[in-house]
């Protein structure tokens, strides 16, 4: 029955209406197309008040009709494709519209058929993801029907199929079959099976199913670990596979953890991304050269380990440190776990060798680098292998059988390098001075071996509680030291403490990192909230703290503490102790029971000492502000961010739950800070207020002191007892000094200490900076010879050693303002430096020899004296006025390298002629001094820096003349250290590792690293024979002539010389100069026009090269500073990487305009990315989609679909859908 047409003043929605009930009826009366689309224009016409083109309305009318009519043919079926057919011929509908709604409705109806959102758990609304649930879908089902088939259902852990695989209604049949029917069907369900077996190997050969999988297996993690194991067991125990042709290839590498997007192993991808890049195995042995071989690509390895025995304190992790390095470089280097394990080994004993003949000075030794080997690196790769562990058991409740098999086999590749180890016979052999360590160690492995008990006769070694020196080295009898130690009575307390911190401690390497935290958990007894509260406590502890202070005072054992992270928790532990001691009387003392008396003044300054080592405490402030961000990892530290350290520490929920298995065997906690609540400056009002005090000092000038203050009354007491030996005539020192006088009475000694000021330490302090003012002033003036000032400064000191620090302080902030007249080192005055100047002059010379460095003449004028500023002046006097012996070391070790800064920022050669002085004084000092005053060469010049950076490119390339190796890498960059004598030339790496934290402004040396990069890379190229050449060369009877290098060998020295620049750049300048490297200086590199290859002479490679050194340099960098573990290291990644990849894709779109090269910006683009997707790929996660969808465009327009897809698989689920369209618009 025919319709009425709606009247005109209908709705939009009543014609729609209309429109769908007539078509309905139009269907059922197979009305011609042309009528139906006249009414349906007509009615259109009349419901919308004119012509309507492009209705969506229509659009979703036909749309219904469609989906209704179904797909198994018909008349309705039929009259409904034909009359969208005529509303698309007459503009009465949008074709992209409604193909969208029919897409839509499809995806819901196969959706709410195959139930594909609640089975995965994400909405199927994307076209792109309801792709990937149908493509795994299908698999899945196809899978289970096999295995329904075979009979190995049961053997999955659901026991059946995760779909329906046959009909519901097969069990319902009552009927029998003939025995030939039944043949007939078993026959037949034989070949069913065969033919899904090959359909299933036929998807998985398909390059656009398998990557279509690869995207399931990013995001779907849980849900592919079931379908692998399916796939598995189908793979393993399959009869119909087993007996037919179908290969296992396509099976297995789907099922292996080294199958990436493209069903290609990791090998291939790396081909594609970067075919040029060499990738050898740490193979053949060499020694201690491992220059130019595949050793020269883990040098961040040696640079940082080499950099942690600079004597610099630093408040980080050496142990989380050194594992992210080793898992960074080993995904960046494409390496075997046992390749990065070999490496950090080999690294680690370069290290030890490096230092086979130790020079003196307070600086680290050889305990030091033992520490490195045997405790840090072991905890390293401990580190790393728990992790792998903790992964592996996340996979196996995900269901992954096989998925991390590589990573669950890392014991295995760790005994595998330990056994290649034992082919580097020259850098097994241990250094002389710890032979009988390692004899000792080695008879208690044969011992052990042999079945025989370590532990006999160690009872006999204990008489009582008269504890010897020979622990076997078992943690239980580390702990019992800490028990008594804890509970004991006072002599034993103090006894176990002794043991406890000497070798056991040093060299105690296999359970060093539980006697580091047991050591500061004695340091700190109590809850540190109230210390009114446990004043008494920490007093009564008094004899058995000192001992700790003075047995961890030595300079080995503060690196040691700050490998193991815990320099912010012996941080706040030594403030509580100074707090409470610094308000002592020295008349509060304590009698041993060897009879030495000690009082509260001993353990305050014991204490306060090594807290100040812990900081750059006599550092001008205006050195920060210069440096800022820029300054290197750990040089800013203060008592406020070594105390937020801690609290972050404290309340970091992850820090506090990241245990490692050792740290549970241990009976007493150590894993966690002894307090749990957070410190700040205001728990400790004395030391704040002494801090401030410091602070001001450095700042500025000091103010005058009213009369009658207390402050003033113990300056001028400290001041008549100083110089009681001067006789001026009775004048005055100092305008402080009111009406002292200086009298010809005897200089304070053992005799007269009554006479000194009996006030608590904080009190003496707040008081020395004026006295040290007073004094110098009446040296310049003429009142007070130079002599009687060092002799009056060290019967300070002696009097309270805490006083050495301000006393240090105050010369180093007087020295910067320059307002002091020099001092002539004449030898009547000041002492001269004449019979060793020119000695040190030859050194210097040899030392730098490598660098190409002019160095500046130190006798100028025929005169051999020279002169110092008058506060390092009397500083260098009043050191050389100690003893070199163990009561003065602990006080030597903050005056050393405090006296080595100070005479490095005076102008040259002030620091020349203090290792001139000071040679005389201690010769056994001499070498160390010699290379101290070399390194100051470079502290003065900035071209002498870039020089000797220049210097360590070509001795890695092995470019280098001059070099102390010719093989390049390792050996020529580091070398063998510092030899004694100082007779041999010190490798460039050395000496830039132990000059660059005194460079004021580290930016500038990211601009000259980025720079002496590109050089290098320009050298390489010269050499460089294209790979066509190369093959053609090859084949010729003569080869390549001498000093060309192919393709790969060429990326391969592009590889080492950025991952140099990188660690230049990470170790110089911390996370801020890389973020700036990679924010700022990379991206005006790209707009500025660079002539690299002038006269092509190179014909583009060094273009080519450039760009792929820029891209390494890059994501080395940015390893280096934040990791490539999911949580990053520092949170300026996220901030850094969208900048970047912000300016990269809006080059790629052109709206920014270029300068360099295309072909480097291409090679350099498409090098950054592949290496970012391949190494890193938790990055890509932190940038935004869009920005991410641009790049992807951009690349496809390169040609890089390979790359612009796997681009989009590591952003996360999100992306999943964008990249499965990718793929399926993409050509294969």
């Amino acid at each position: 029955m025919a319709m009425s047409a709606p009247p005109p003043s209908s709705s939009s929605s009543a014609w729609l209406e209309w429109a769908a009930e007539y078509t309905k009826a139009a269907q059922a009366e197979s009305r011609p197309p042309p009528e139906w689309a006249a009414r349906v224009a007509a009615a259109a016409a009349a419901g919308e008040g004119g012509d309507v083109p492009w209705s969506a309305g229509l659009a979703e009318v036909l749309a219904r009709a469609l989906l209704s009519a179904g797909g198994g043919g018909g008349a309705p079926a039929a009259a409904a494709w034909k009359y969208a057919e005529a509303a698309l011929a007459a503009r009465l509908a949008s074709p992209a519209l409604l193909l969208a709604l029919l897409s839509t409705r499809i995806m819901n109806l196969i959706d709410g058929n195959l139930s594909l959102s609640k089975m995965f758990g994400i909405s199927t609304c994307e076209p792109g993801v309801f792709v990937v649930h149908f493509v795994l879908c299908i698999l899945w089902q196809l899978i289970d029907v096999v295995l329904d088939d075979e009979g190995l259902l049961e053997l999955t852990p659901e026991k059946k199929a995760q779909w329906p695989t046959r009909p519901g209604d097969v069990s319902t049949f009552d009927g029998t079959f003939t025995e030939q029917r039944t043949e007939k069907i078993e026959q037949l369900q034989k070949m069913n099976t065969v033919t899904t077996m090959e359909l299933i190997e036929h998807l998985l050969r398909d390059k656009v199913i398998t990557r279509i999988l690869t995207l399931a297996r990013e995001n779907m993690q849980s849900h592919w670990g079931a379908f692998t194991n399916r796939l598995h067991l189908l793979a393993t125990n399959s009869s119909t596979l087993q007996n037919s042709a179908i290969s296992l290839e396509p099976f297995q590498q789907l099922i292996l953890v080294d199958c990436n997007v493209y069903g290609e192993t990791k090998h291939n991808v790396r081909k594609r991304f970067h075919p040029i890049v060499a990738s050898n195995p740490l193979s053949s042995p060499n020694g201690r050269c491992l220059g130019a071989s595949y050793s020269a690509v883990w040098i961040p390895i040696d640079m940082y380990l080499e950099d942690c025995l600079d004597g610099s304190i630093a408040a980080t992790n050496s142990i989380e440190i050194l594992s992210g390095l080793v898992k960074a470089l080993q995904a960046v280097n494409r390496s075997t776990w046992h390749d990065a394990f070999l490496a950090l080994w080999l690294a680690s004993l370069r290290l030890v060798q490096r230092e086979r003949e130790p020079i003196e000075g307070p600086v680290p030794h050889l305990d030091t680098r033992l520490c490195m080997l045997l405790s840090i690196t072991t905890l390293a790769i401990a580190d790393i292998i728990d992790e792998a562990d903790s992964l592996c058991n996340v996979t196996e409740l995900n269901g992954h059988i096989k998925e991390n098999k590589g990573i669950g086999k890392l014991r295995n590749e760790l005994m595998l390098s330990l056994q290649i180890l034992g082919d580097y016979e020259s850098l097994l052999v241990p250094p002389p001075c710890v032979i009988p360590a390692a004899n000792q160690a080695a008879t208690k492995a044969s011992m052990f071996i042999s079945g025989i008990s370590v532990n006999d006769g160690y009872m006999e070694n204990v008489n009582g509680m008269n504890y010897s020196h020979k622990l076997d080295g078992s943690l239980a009898e580390v702990e019992k030291l800490f028990e008594v130690a804890v509970s004991g009575s006072d002599d034993d307390n103090v006894s176990a403490a002794t043991v406890l911190c000497g070798a056991t401690l040093l060299r105690g390497w296999n359970f060093q990192e539980h006697t580091v935290r047991l050591v500061v958990k004695l340091l700190s007894p109590s809850d540190p909230i109230n210390y009114s509260g446990r004043e008494s406590q920490l007093i009564k502890l008094g004899p058995m703290l000192n001992v700790i202070l003075s047995g961890i005072s030595a300079v080995d054992y503060a690196p040691i503490f700050s490998f193991h992270g815990l320099i912010p928790e012996l941080a706040a532990a030594l403030m509580a102790i100074c707090e409470v001691f610094g308000c002592l009387s020295p008349s509060v003392s304590w009698t041993l029971r060897t009879g030495e008396e000690i009082s509260a003044h001993t353990v305050f300054s014991n204490a306060f000492i090594l807290l100040l080592r812990l900081w750059k405490f006599n550092h001008p402030p205006l050195e920060y502000c210069i440096m800022g961000d820029g300054a290197p990892v750990g040089s800013q530290l203060t008592p406020e961010y070594l105390l937020l350290l801690r609290n972050s520490q404290v309340l970091s929920s992850s820090s506090l739950a990241k245990q490692r298995n050792g740290q549970r065997q241990l009976q007493v906690p150590t894993s966690q800070p002894s307090s749990e609540h957070p410190i700040f400056m205001d728990s400790f009002p004395k030391l704040k207020l002494w801090y401030r005090q410091h602070q001001a000092c450095l700042a500025s000038t000091l103010s005058g002191l009213a009369h009658g203050t207390p402050v003033r009354n113990n300056v001028d007491s400290l001041l008549n007892l100083m110089f009681r030996k001067a006789n001026k005539g009775g004048t005055s020192i100092g305008s402080l000094s009111g009406s002292s006088s200086i009298s010809n009475s005897s200089g304070p000694g053992a005799d007269d200490s009554h006479l000194w000021p009996q006030l608590p330490a904080w009190e003496i302090l707040e008081a020395v900076p004026f006295v040290v003012d007073a004094a110098l002033t009446a040296c310049s003036h003429g009142r007070l010879f130079p002599r009687e000032l060092a002799t009056g400064l060290k019967d300070l000191a002696d009097f309270l050693p805490a006083s050495l620090a301000t006393i240090v302080s105050y010369f180093s902030a007087e020295v910067t303002r320059g307002v002091w007249k020099p001092a002539s080192m004449n030898g009547s005055d000041w002492p001269s430096p004449s019979a060793n100047l020119s000695m040190v002059e030859e050194h210097i010379k040899k030392i730098v020899a490598t660098t190409g460095v002019d160095v500046p003449r130190l006798v100028t004028g025929g005169s051999l004296s020279g002169t110092l500023p008058l506060p390092l002046a009397a500083f260098v006097s009043l050191t050389i006025t100690y003893k070199l012996d163990k009561a003065s070391e602990r006080f030597l070790n903050l005056a050393g390298p405090a006296l080595e800064n100070l005479a490095a920022s005076c102008p040259w050669p002030s620091m020349a002629i203090v290792a001139a002085l000071w040679t005389q004084k201690v010769k056994r000092w001499s070498d160390f001094l010699v290379f101290s005053a070399s390194r100051t060469v470079f502290h003065h010049n900035n071209d002498a820096v870039v020089q000797l950076l220049r210097s360590c490119f070509a001795a890695t390339l092995g470019m280098s003349s001059t070099s102390v190796c010719s093989c390049g890498g390792v050996a020529s960059l580091l070398g063998h250290g510092y030899c004694p004598g100082g007779f041999s030339p010190v490798a460039p790496g050395i000496l830039y590792l132990r000059i660059f934290r005194c460079i004021k402004d580290c930016s500038i040396l990211a601009d000259d690293i980025l720079s002496l990069l590109m050089l290098s890379v320009k050298d390489i190229a010269k050499t460089t024979v294209p790979r066509q050449r190369s093959d053609k060369l090859k084949k010729t009877k003569y080869g390549m002539r001498h000093g060309q290098v192919s393709l790969s060998a060429a990326m391969t020295q592009v590889k080492v010389a950025a991952s140099l620049g990188a660690t230049l750049v990470w170790l110089s300048g911390g996370t801020a100069l890389v973020q700036s490297l990679i924010q700022e200086m990379l991206p005006s590199w790209f707009l500025s026009v660079q002539n690299l290859d002038q006269g092509g002479a190179s014909r583009g490679m060094v273009y080519k090269l450039g760009g792929h050194a820029l891209a390494y340099l890059a994501v080395y960098s940015g390893m280096l500073a934040w990791g490539i573990d999911p949580t990053p290291v520092s949170r300026r990644r996220k901030r850094v990487m969208r900048s970047h990849l912000q300016f990269l894709a809006s080059a790629l779109d052109g709206k920014i305009s270029l300068g360099c090269d295309p072909s480097l910006w291409h090679a350099y683009v498409a090098g950054f990315l592949g290496l970012v997707v391949e190494c890193t790929p938790c990055w890509v996660q932190e940038v935004d989609l869009k920005v991410l969808k641009r790049l992807s465009s951009g690349l496809r327009q390169w040609g890089e679909d390979e790359l612009a897809v796997v681009l989009l698989r590591r952003a996360g689920p999100e992306a999943m859908g964008t990249a499965a369209e990718l793929i399926l618009g993409s050509e294969w």
